[in-house]
């Protein structure tokens, strides 16, 4: 009998190679667990049998002539449906793609591919990533798998509830304001969000591209590390990414002397804010855990933390607006009705568009689009640059002092389902400790640390640009903590 629930990337990986189990067996065991738990869940926006089982049987075909096989050749993963695998849907949520079918593989499905992992089917998210709740869907709601009236977070809701009620092995998702980290933390696993550039966003539908970051989901660390090493490196079709110089041991074999060397950073700006007394309390208990390593700590001081979240809701609806300008309804997908009933091309946009885009994709291309207009662009957009950028001195003074930051993930742990729909504003404050890392494009990592009447609660570690390592090390030693 396989248990899902014990399973990580490396001990799936062991029990292949020693043939405990085919990677068949494995696969068929997900389906079967998804069939029966997805229906309460709703993380899957489409499955993916025949191909999954396919790839399986190429694992377990390498497994039989004895060659040796990648980490993660045959485990079953999750993948966000803003990132394209050929000729399987790739509809980010939206209505406006949901006849959109993905040509070519992203860079990091094509690398997750040549490892021979195992593609279960696409998940659900916010529309076009836009949200903290994955209520923003055009197609379905997602649910906490520890609580099915709350929310599972957002965007990346749909990979984390996949994971969490182990559906999927591991999973990669997309991080723009905090959309793997905020919904790891609500549902109690791992996620990752990348130094921008570390990974390659080609394949990936763009919401604002100088803040997206692919990266993955998992249960434990180790999990995420294995992932992350396999996804990481420069692409020629993405000038933004490079090839950084990391050390594979450290990312996946942490030593302990190398942890116990690293100073922690707590920023005052970080606890001031209103955050529940459950939330408060979990964070002191994991400093404590780390104080009792020997691990130093020093506080320190983010001054411009108080503008993060105005300068994030200004730039990124302006890159939304650009990047969402090609959605017009022709060139990914065609919608019939609207085409038959257009007297003219401005009538075809307006159907188009109108249907298909909702209300959260308005809202922010219009905002995205007054930003930029004539007349506000230095006023908005141009000063929240300068902003950006007095956030990012403000990191780099800290990273003089300390080697790592910790800080929550989000005030509160998973909302009821519905709670903050009718007002913007107060969702966009669930991002107030996550969105400054997309801005100034650091690392980041959300693991869990304890639970508030079974809800998990979740904690940051942020890390030096393209110090993943550091990190994902003291990441993986805090869990040996118990």
């Amino acid at each position: 009998m396989i248990n899902l629930r014990e399973l990580t990337i490396k001990n799936l990986h062991d029990h292949l190679v020693k043939k405990s189990f085919t990677a068949l067996e494995i696969t068929q065991a997900y389906f079967s667990h998804i069939k029966d738990s997805d229906k309460n869940i709703g993380a899957f926006l489409s499955l993916h049998e025949e191909q999954a089982l396919q790839s399986a049987e190429k694992t377990d075909l390498r497994i039989a002539a004895g060659e040796n096989i990648h980490t993660l050749s045959g485990t079953p993963l999750a993948i966000k449906d803003n990132l394209l695998v050929k000729n399987l849907p790739a509809t980010a949520a939206s209505r406006i793609l949901e006849k959109y079918t993905a040509s070519y593989d992203a860079t990091v499905i094509k690398k997750l591919r040549e490892a021979g992992s195992v593609f279960l089917g696409k998940t659900n998210l916010d529309e076009f990533a836009m949200g903290s709740s994955t209520e923003n869907s055009a197609f379905k709601l997602t649910r906490n798998p520890h609580d099915t009236k709350k929310v599972p977070g957002g965007s990346s809701g749909g990979s984390a509830a996949a994971v969490a009620s182990h559906m999927a092995l591991g999973a990669l998702g997309t991080d723009t304001g905090g959309s793997i980290r905020q919904p790891a933390g609500f549902c109690g696993i791992t996620g990752l969000k990348p130094t921008y550039g570390a990974v390659s966003r080609f394949g990936a539908i763009a919401m604002a591209s100088s803040l997206d970051q692919i990266g993955p989901f998992g249960k434990t660390v180790e999990d995420v590390a294995i992932l992350f090493n396999t996804i990481r490196g420069e692409d020629p079709y993405d000038a933004t990414s490079t090839n950084a110089n990391y050390n594979e041991q450290k990312i996946i074999n942490p030593k302990l002397e190398d942890v116990r060397k690293l100073r922690i950073g707590l920023p005052k700006e970080y606890f001031t804010h209103q955050m529940d007394p459950e939330v408060t309390t979990a964070i002191e208990s994991t400093i404590d855990k780390l104080k009792n390593f020997k691990i130093e700590f020093k506080e320190i001081s983010l001054p411009h933390t108080e503008y993060a979240l105005a300068t994030y809701y200004i730039i990124m609806p302006a890159e939304v607006s650009s990047n969402l300008a090609r959605f017009d309804g022709i060139r990914y997908a065609r919608r019939e009705k609207a085409l038959a009933g257009a007297k003219n091309l401005e009538d075809f946009y307006r159907e188009e568009r109108g249907q298909g885009f909702g209300a959260e994709a308005k809202r922010r291309i219009i905002l995205g689009t007054f930003v930029l207009s004539s007349g506000y662009y230095d006023a908005y957009y141009a000063k929240a640059q300068k902003v950006r950028t007095l956030l990012k001195k403000d990191f780099d003074e800290a990273f003089k002092e300390v080697d790592v930051i910790l800080t929550p993930v989000s005030p509160t742990t998973a909302f009821n389902i519905g709670e903050k729909t009718s007002d913007p504003l107060e969702m966009y404050l669930s991002d107030i400790f996550t969105i400054t890392v997309n801005l100034v494009g650091l690392p980041a990592l959300s693991l869990p640390t304890g639970y508030n009447a079974k809800l998990p609660i979740g904690f940051q570690l942020i890390g030096k640009h393209f110090r993943e390592e550091d990190i994902l090390g003291l990441g993986q030693y805090y869990e040996k903590l118990g």
